[in-house]
């Protein structure tokens, strides 16, 4: 099958050119539904990536280590120089305290070889530090990416959750090629700090969780969680903050019909239309839902549009943290490291 052709955009101003939207490849391996068969997961990397799709994201994090093995399976199907692959490194695992986070050169290197071997390429597209060690100066760990990058083995480096200060310090040692942020329609607390000095700096900007992990695509509103989800946990997934949030579900639901699509759709849509520098990295399991994703970018949003939508689901309506309580001290504004000696 030919590969179908999607608007390209510069990530950043190293010169990575990626597709306007790229697939976040974690829930095929479970996390919030169960993992997929194998096969079925590559049947929908592939699909994506003959839908135009060519920027992929997994992380060694994720499994651990078995989506990266489930992408390079994939990888092997289609021609590696028309894909970007991005990868992260960081999240070492779970102690009693929550995650484990690594930000040491020698840690990180491992890491990378590591994941070298996984995904079955000779280097990654975009290689991002997945959480911020705060322990070990930002400086240290960004001098080994940029060894690793000329290497390389690493093209372009990128950071996941970290803090203006982080971001600040870390491109000045080499240019951050993207962020990687939670960034949708009911979590918009980087469009204050994050997002301009992104711009300022010539960052680009990597959203995850577009969808707000999958709410706005019916998910919990609509649809039933699966059985053994982490997103039963999730706060504003549970109890009385989940009741106030379907109220927004339904306003984003009645104004997808004025824009003749899904709601998951327009949600996605609003997410793209905020920048040429933007490339969210939806997931799915579902070819269905992969098409329909896919389809968001031919939505066509004006300012006005973009502002209606925002009104409907305002930030300061939503029920609940962004984030599991485990997770919260690995937020992007305490993501700060120590100063350099």
């Amino acid at each position: 099958m030919e590969q179908s052709q999607m608007a390209r955009v510069k990530l950043g101003t190293q010169g990575l050119e990626v597709s306007k939207i790229g697939f976040g490849c974690m829930g095929l391996t479970g996390v919030y539904n169960d993992p997929v068969p194998e096969d079925a997961g590559v049947a929908v990397i592939r699909r994506a990536f003959d839908a135009g799709v060519t920027f992929f994201d997994t992380a060694d994090a994720y499994g651990p280590h078995t989506n990266e093995v489930l992408l390079g399976k994939a990888l092997r199907q289609v021609p590696r120089e028309r894909v970007q692959v991005a990868t992260k490194c960081g999240i070492a695992g779970f102690d009693a305290g929550g995650l484990c986070v690594k930000g040491t050169p020698e840690y990180v290197r491992a890491s990378c070889e590591a994941s070298l071997v996984r995904l079955g390429v000779d280097y990654i597209d975009l290689y991002f530090q997945h959480r911020i060690d705060q322990s070990v100066p930002i400086e240290e760990t960004m001098g080994e990416l940029k060894k690793l990058v000329e290497e390389g083995k690493v093209k372009y480096v990128g950071l996941s959750e970290a803090s203006a200060d982080t971001i600040r310090r870390a491109h000045a040692v080499h240019p951050i090629t993207a962020v990687q942020m939670e960034w949708s329609l009911w979590t918009r607390d980087i469009e204050e700090d994050i997002i301009p000095l992104c711009r300022e700096l010539g960052i680009g900007v990597v959203p995850y969780s577009p969808l707000g992990r999958g709410f706005f695509a019916g998910r919990a509103a609509v649809e039933s969680l699966p059985s053994g989800s982490l997103l039963s946990k999730h706060p504003r997934y549970t109890g009385e903050n989940l009741e106030k949030n379907k109220v927004l579900y339904t306003r984003l639901e009645i104004l997808s019909t004025k824009y003749g699509c899904t709601p998951a759709q327009l949600a996605l849509a609003w997410v793209l239309h905020q920048g040429d520098d933007v490339v969210p990295i939806p997931g799915t399991t579902k070819l269905k839902n992969l098409d329909d994703n896919i389809e968001a970018v031919k939505v066509k949003l004006s300012k006005e549009d973009l502002k209606e939508i925002s009104a409907a689901v305002p930030a300061g309506e939503v029920a609940g943290s962004r984030i599991i309580g485990i997770l919260e001290p690995y937020s992007w504004r305490v993501a700060n490291t120590p100063p350099q000696k």
